[in-house]
């Protein structure tokens, strides 16, 4: 598929020059991915890399207990594979689609290899896994110090930026799980928002009606995360 030819294509593919796109063109599949799709389990040698356009895909804690907590967000500013070109090949989480759409896929041993060439895309990865751990550890710290209330709007506004719309196909029990708290927090707290008029809440689907008010009820911590993003990547994420 040709360079900026999909709507919303991924920024990392789209910020490469052109010399280094075409290495990469006949390599990349366009697929469509769907809600439950696993891309990697906990400590299976990672095969192929996924550049997300709109789909967004969670990277997940499990407990032996079978609780799960999100730890990580990728959509179209990022990448789903990093241990390739780190060196470490799995990883202890589990990488699952939440929001259906399409991606380009890539065998792991391309990515490596252009990787390994020194060029943008190095450059880029290294640039995203900088912020990628930025919202890892102040979601960490969130988790920790804020309310459900702040959290669960920081989260939205983070899933609003991954895959750029303003509807959201989310239910209240996947929120939970990812948010590592119990359903009824999340009911009080979406409840509250809604009641302000920051969102629309029907079953098994969220919809930002005030994004200004959103970003003023979220935590400290979505702008952090933010101006991180702008600031490596010039992509807006939070």
């Amino acid at each position: 598929m040709a360079k900026g030819s999909h709507f919303q294509a991924n920024q990392i593919l789209e910020a490469l020059p052109p010399e280094e796109y075409e290495r990469l063109a006949p390599h990349l599949q366009h697929v469509e991915l769907t809600v439950g799709d696993v891309i990697y389990e906990p400590y299976e040698p990672i095969e192929e890399v996924y550049f997300p356009n709109q789909a967004m895909i969670s990277l997940v804690s499990l407990m032996a207990d079978g609780a799960t907590t999100e730890i990580g967000l990728v959509g179209n500013e990022g990448m789903v594979g990093l241990p390739i070109f780190l060196g470490g090949h799995c990883t202890t989480s589990l990488a699952i689609v939440q929001i259906a759409d399409s991606a380009f896929k890539l065998k792991a041993e391309i990515l490596k290899r252009e990787f390994d060439r020194g060029g943008e895309l190095q450059r880029r990865l290294l640039l995203y896994t900088q912020a990628l751990f930025t919202q890892v550890s102040q979601s960490a710290a969130c988790n920790r110090q804020h309310t459900i209330e702040e959290r669960l709007a920081r989260w939205l506004l983070s899933v609003q930026d991954c895959v750029m719309k303003d509807e959201l196909p989310l239910t209240q029990e996947f929120i939970a799980a990812m948010l590592g708290t119990r359903r009824s927090g999340v009911t009080v707290a979406a409840g509250t928002l809604q009641q302000a008029g920051l969102i629309r809440y029907s079953r098994g689907k969220i919809t930002i009606l005030n994004q200004e008010a959103l970003e003023d009820t979220a935590c400290e911590c979505y702008r952090v995360v933010q101006r991180e993003f702008m600031r490596l990547l010039g992509s807006r994420r939070g």
